[in-house]
């Protein structure tokens, strides 16, 4: 197999950075990735997956940087054409590891003779990503029947499944599958690295939300899964002492909360303290981690 394109492609992509130019960075990242693209379908084996997830995110990171840069020069906001075309060549790597003909097999160390499947699971999490931002959801249909048919979803790394859970839990949201979401955002967050505070916040902001919505308020308990820092910021910015989710007044509101990102924080907060003033229901509960039931 000829790595001369692949090589050439890297320098150019190196010589790009330096002249701190994000367009041309991420025109000569596409040409490096659409390379390696060709060169990667050309091996056998699943040796070459670290190396592809490192192209895959490094695509990604340059279309969104690219966008950016070039959205402040033209004073706009919705020239998204680099991220498109960096879905298109992460779909490209998709394709190649999701139809590779070896079976996959759990824990299986990378060789010469593995799976390119071990892979899906990472480019399909960069991919619900670009998809988000894009909001263009109704593509990650196509990424979830042959993710879980073949399941592939419960075979990568811890962090690949946790992020996998957490872009599920969104888009079950988004379609009001609020049973289904808490499922995932509580695998997510139980699952998530002890020291990734960031990552669990995320998670929270979407997983109270939902707990609030099915009838369930955060108690001290949280501070368990949660760092004490997060866990008080939690507490303060929710301003729940009493709280009723059963009115259809309370579920319509609380659905216009999940639904509005445009909002920002301060008003989410006062909408809701006005409703809970006005509603006033449920004594808040100390005992469980979710109130009325136990998780």
């Amino acid at each position: 197999v000829d790595w001369s394109n692949v090589f050439n492609a890297l320098l150019d992509t190196h010589a790009a950075i330096r002249t701190n130019d994000l367009a041309k960075v991420y025109e000569a990242q596409s040409s490096f990735h659409s390379a390696f693209n060709h060169t990667f379908g050309s091996y056998k084996g699943n040796w070459l997956i670290p190396a592809l997830h490192v192209v895959c995110r490094n695509t990604h990171k340059a279309a969104v940087l690219a966008d950016k840069a070039v959205n402040r020069i033209k004073n706009t906001r919705n020239d998204h054409a680099r991220l498109h075309s960096a879905v298109t060549l992460l779909q490209a790597s998709y394709s190649k590891t999701l139809n590779d003909r070896v079976d996959m097999r759990r824990n299986e160390p990378l060789s010469e003779d593995g799976s390119k499947k071990v892979g899906v699971l990472y480019i399909v999490n960069q991919l619900f990503s670009m998809y988000f931002e894009l909001n263009t959801l109704r593509l990650c249909k196509n990424l979830l029947k042959p993710v879980e048919s073949r399941g592939i979803h419960e075979s990568g790394s811890i962090g690949e499944m946790v992020t996998y859970r957490y872009y599920v839990g969104r888009l079950n949201m988004f379609e009001d599958q609020y049973d289904l979401a808490e499922k995932n955002f509580d695998y997510a967050l139980r699952h998530c690295h002890k020291s990734a505070s960031a990552n669990k916040k995320r998670i929270l902001n979407y997983l109270v939300p939902v707990k609030l919505l099915r009838g369930r308020l955060p108690t001290i308990k949280c501070k368990f899964l949660v760092s004490s820092t997060l866990y008080v910021s939690l507490r303060s910015n929710l301003k729940v002492v009493v709280f009723c989710i059963s009115t259809s007044a309370g579920e319509v509101f609380i659905k216009r909360v999940l639904t509005s990102a445009k909002w920002n924080e301060n008003r989410k907060l006062d909408g809701i303290q006005r409703w809970i003033n006005e509603k006033p229901r449920l004594i808040y509960q100390e005992r469980y981690l979710f109130a009325p039931r136990e998780m």
